[in-house]
């Protein structure tokens, strides 16, 4: 698939067999980019591409299977990656599509070192037209009109390198004096050093020099006329953090006597100076105290109506092991919009929103790593908010930590009213809409609901999502799958005025109708016109038992053997099977055996042994006719001479002699039926085969 835009794929159903494969690749790039694949997809699962270009791959060995995969795809405009902001800098974006343009700036203290602007160029996959630029702090420079600034070393809030010299010259305006502010100051215990001379070259007197005072001077160091010479030299052993120090140029046309007050932005608390400083000595004018310093400290209680809270040393980096507390107070008949605007520290690091004034009070959230902008808000008129930082980690660079912007709003214990939806109706489980209650959102037939069906009051009385919308239904819904059958849709996926047909399997016959058609009904949902059909096996005729040879023997013996069934023979022993052993029951109308049952023939040795058998019934054959005849024919002597005399005696006497004029019934004969017995049978049979076979071989 290509698109002019990148791609997002949700896949909404998957049921892969096992052995299927799937693949969903980005092919925009260089090289192709797997997205997931058959053991990562799952119902749910959301993948967007890197480029306009989605590769689906679906590969199978199965025949006949019952697997699917449905995957809804949206594309949607390219844009560039978010550029990376500098470390103490920040970065503007005019927006991340093809077009967008993004500016950077570094803080006080840094040079930019690079482009100051960027531009999203389009693409297969849309890129910036060059590297983001870094901040880097420089190692001395010229600073002339210097009315307000920041000077460090470089490698800060990180180390600075070895074998480093760096002088920096600070030029005032005209009638001005400089005022030095030291904000931090961490050497190596070595040869570095920090060298602060009034004036403008290395040959002016000192101000401020590391090796000569152990502690930071609280009032800082004023210089007597328009220029300052800084130097901060490193060796080739140890490092450390180094120094951060503010400058500021004064008018000196303040006369003795004047008095001057100072306050913090909002999220920022005065240190290391006094909040009123005065003019003093007449002969020599100076301030009686070092203006002080705006920090963002660690923890703190706020009774203000808006304000700021921010993470300690804005917007330098907090401090590693870090546990603060703010509370924040308004009035009780108010509560309190939380704004998020900057959101970005380190992964063990955990920053929590407590609704109410301690720490056992409910949850609103509880954040970690990088959010975009956001908002949360109280039920209450207290907030508590705790940051911890990681004790093992530190996150370093400008614009890490969190700014939080805090507004008094007023309070009410209900959410706001919920609209009626065309096409549907709500309903409420609470009437005052407080919180915990519970809209229902449904839809008239015909339609369905778009988002979410349930909405409820939460702990800041927000809703928990957006109000949903009914929909006309214009599909049916999906009807499924038919066992032991593949089916074929035709037109729009269940659209009104599409079809699904129904074809089964092999073997296997359909009950019910075959195709099914999705029409729409005027005040319901559109349905199928039929129900779901059913296939169920094919049924056959059985095959008749074949039969066996007297000298062969069946697996199983029974009338009817099923279509498919199998038919095992064996021969009796001194026999071998000619054929196959096996035969089949072929399905059919009627079902028929795939070849006849095969035979028994006599083997080589026994076909001998009945030789022999042959010969010697022959002999024995001869001599019983021998002794027959030996023993009948003096017995037919003997009974036509009694039979001779029988007659004479009779004659003697007058009698006639009658013959029998029938024969004697034969009652006590056995039938013919007695002696269908498959011993005699096959005794004959036996015989008779053998003699043939007998005949056969002197033939």
């Amino acid at each position: 698939m290509c698109y002019s835009k990148d791609s997002l794929q949700t896949v909404l159903n998957v049921s892969v067999l096992e052995g299927e494969q799937v693949t969903v690749e980005d092919t925009g790039g260089r090289e192709p980019f797997i997205l997931a694949n058959e053991s990562l997809l799952m119902r749910g699962l959301v993948l967007r591409s890197w480029s306009n270009q989605i590769s689906i791959r679906f590969r199978s060995d199965q025949q006949h299977n019952s697997g699917f995969l449905l995957l809804h795809y949206q594309a949607f405009v390219l844009s560039c990656a978010f550029p990376k902001e500098p470390a103490g800098g920040e970065v503007t974006v005019t927006h991340l599509h093809a077009g967008g343009e993004a500016y950077f700036r570094c803080f006080t203290g840094y040079k930019l070192q690079g482009p100051k602007m960027l531009a999203c160029r389009n693409a297969t996959t849309p890129y910036w037209s060059g590297k983001e630029p870094r901040c880097v702090a420089s190692c001395g420079g010229m600073m002339k009109n210097a009315t307000y600034g920041r000077i460090v070393s470089p490698g800060f809030p990180g180390n600075y390198s070895n074998n480093l010299t760096c002088h920096w010259v600070l030029e005032a305006p005209e009638d001005h004096r400089l005022h030095i502010h030291f904000e931090k100051v961490a050497l190596a215990e070595d040869d570095d050093r920090l060298l602060i001379k009034n004036g403008n070259n290395i040959d002016s007197p000192p101000l401020y020099d590391s090796y000569e005072v152990e502690y930071l001077p609280n009032e800082g160091v004023l210089s007597t006329g328009r220029y300052l010479f800084i130097e901060f030299t490193t060796d080739g052993t140890m490092t450390s953090t180094g120094a951060a120090i503010r400058y500021e140029g004064s008018d000196s046309t303040y006369s003795v006597g004047a008095v001057v007050e100072f306050s913090c932005d909002p999220g920022y608390t005065l240190e290391q100076g006094s909040v009123v400083i005065e003019c003093v000595d007449a002969q020599n004018p100076q301030w009686n105290e070092t203006e002080p310093a705006c920090r963002a400290v660690c923890s703190g209680e706020i009774t203000d109506s808006a304000g700021v809270v921010l993470s300690p040393n804005w917007p330098e980096a907090y401090d590693k092991g870090q546990d603060c507390i703010w509370g924040i107070h308004v009035e009780e008949d108010k509560r309190i919009m939380l704004d998020i605007q900057v959101l970005n520290v380190g992964k063990n690091d955990l920053l929590t929103f407590y609704d109410g004034d301690d720490l056992t009070a409910n949850i609103l959230g509880q954040y970690s790593g990088t959010r975009p902008h956001f908002k949360l808000y109280t039920s209450m008129a207290d907030v508590t908010i705790q940051f911890q930082s990681d004790p093992a980690t530190n996150i370093y660079g400008y614009n890490n930590g969190f700014v939080v912007h805090f507004f008094e709003v007023p309070r009410n214990d209900t959410c706001s009213e919920l609209p009626e939806i065309t096409n549907g109706w709500k309903s409420t489980s609470h009437p005052d809409l407080i919180h915990g209650t519970v809209i229902t959102y449904q839809c008239y037939p015909g339609y369905e609901l778009v988002g979410s069906e349930i909405l409820m009051c939460q702990w800041d009385l927000t809703w928990s999502g957006d109000v949903p919308r009914c929909q006309e239904v214009l599909t049916c819904q999906d009807p499924g799958n038919v066992e032991y059958s593949h089916k074929v849709i035709t037109g729009n996926r269940f659209a009104v005025g599409s079809t699904v047909q129904f074809f089964c399997n092999k073997g296997y016959i359909l009950s019910g109708s075959s195709l099914l058609t999705c029409y729409n009904r005027d005040s319901a949902t559109p349905k199928w016109n039929e129900r779901l059909p059913k296939c169920a096996p094919e049924k056959y005729e059985p095959c008749r038992n074949p039969g066996a040879a007297s000298t062969s023997v069946q697996s199983s013996e029974k009338a009817f053997y099923q279509a498919g069934e199998m038919l095992t023979f064996s021969c009796h022993s001194g026999y071998e099977l000619q054929g196959g052993a096996t035969i089949y029951c072929i399905p059919g109308h009627p079902s028929q055996w795939n070849s006849t049952p095969p035979a028994c023939r006599a083997s080589s040795t026994q076909y001998v042994n009945e030789r022999r058998l042959d010969v010697v019934n022959v002999d024995y054959s001869m001599e019983g006719t021998n002794i027959a005849l030996a023993v009948l024919i003096p017995t037919a002597i003997v009974l036509v001479v009694v039979l001779g005399i029988y007659v004479y005696f009779a004659k003697l006497q007058g009698k006639t002699i009658r013959m029998p004029t029938s024969l004697p019934p034969y009652d006590n004969m056995t039938e013919e039926s007695a002696f269908d017995n498959p011993i005699y049978e096959s005794g004959v049979s036996t015989d008779v085969m053998s003699m043939q076979d007998v005949d056969s071989q002197n033939t």
